[in-house]
């Protein structure tokens, strides 16, 4: 029933927006953080939100980027049937945008351009000095612990670590788009990551809907909850 009732607001929608987290990635083989067996529950040296900190990343880079590598660049993943159906509904003319929390791209991977990309992006680095941009396999193969730009800079992913601010063209970006939705689709994401989580409270569209595999604190607030798998659920859909 919840499946049809999904159908239905999306088949009478004209203006979609995705609001995505890990949840979403994780079909295609990436680790989300806070379930029990995503990187929050695995052992390091170092609790990975202590890893990807800007302190840290400016005080140990040598285990940042150790951490960096191991578990931050999926270079290998391809989007799964949640990504390749947001850009059907893209090309369709009826998605507006998708917002997400995630850093590996598969949404533009799958086809998406009206992407705005919260925490940044892997698949973009500059050097602190110069500013010259690097792609992903740069860090992922580079012999020094730490990469280095050939001007001698330290080159820096472009993703915001904790401690750091958001981009404000692309938060602005991402409000705009979800004051025009008249459908807000938010999944795979367990709504505690702020200021990322407050956006949400933009919407004043028709319908609310979440997917999720556990419980999340705005259960109570949506139209419609659907706890499942995000590529599962999406799908199935028309």
């Amino acid at each position: 029933m919840s499946y049809e009732a999904l159908q239905n607001m999306v088949s009478s929608s004209k203006r979609i927006v995705f609001f995505g987290g890990a949840g979403v990635s994780t079909e295609s083989g990436i680790p989300d953080f806070r379930s029990q067996d995503g990187l929050y529950h695995q052992k390091y040296d170092f609790p990975p939100e202590t890893i990807l900190s800007h302190t840290f990343f400016e005080r140990h880079p040598e285990e940042f980027f150790r951490f960096y590598r191991d578990k931050m660049l999926p270079l290998d993943a391809k989007p799964n049937a949640a990504h390749l159906k947001l850009a059907e509904w893209e090309r369709d003319g009826r998605l507006l945008a998708v917002v997400t929390q995630n850093i590996d791209g598969l949404h533009q991977a799958a086809g998406c351009r009206h992407v705005y990309e919260l925490h940044g992006s892997i698949h973009r680095n500059y050097c602190q000095s110069c500013g010259k941009e690097f792609p992903p396999e740069f860090i992922r193969d580079s012999a020094e612990p730490v990469p280095h730009c050939p001007c001698g800079g330290r080159i820096k992913p472009d993703v915001v670590l904790y401690e750091e601010g958001l981009d404000n063209d692309v938060l602005s970006g991402a409000v705009h788009a979800i004051r025009q939705a008249d459908l807000m689709i938010v999944a795979g994401t367990s709504l505690t990551v702020y200021p990322a989580a407050g956006l949400i409270h933009y919407f004043r569209g028709n319908h609310l809907v979440l997917i999720n595999r556990d419980i999340t604190p705005m259960d109570s607030q949506c139209d419609l909850v659907i706890h499942d798998s995000v590529g599962k659920v999406l799908g199935a859909l028309s």
